[in-house]
């Protein structure tokens, strides 16, 4: 489980502040009028326990990005999958 301690989770926490439908999604949590959103322990918003990621095109863009540098987002490519299955 990611803590408060993640930078990534912090600043989605944060922007999570500036979304308004994110806002009217927890004022709806707040009144028990939403049952598929939830406020965790560390205060962020989840989706059927999903981060909720805010309308914050700098942030999205950042996630993405990390994504994609990642390990585990390398495609092995055409010819050492063919070697593999062979």
């Amino acid at each position: 489980m990611l803590q408060l301690t993640d930078p990534f989770l912090r600043k989605i926490k944060e922007c999570q502040g500036a979304d308004r439908k994110l806002m009217e999604k927890l004022a709806l949590i707040n009144e028990g009028k939403e049952v598929d959103f939830k406020v965790d322990e560390n205060g962020v918003i989840k989706y059927r326990g999903r981060v909720c990621v805010p309308d914050v095109p700098d942030l999205r863009k950042l996630i993405l990005e990390k994504g994609h540098r990642s390990g585990l987002s390398i495609h092995p490519g055409v010819t050492k999958m063919y070697q593999d299955l062979k």
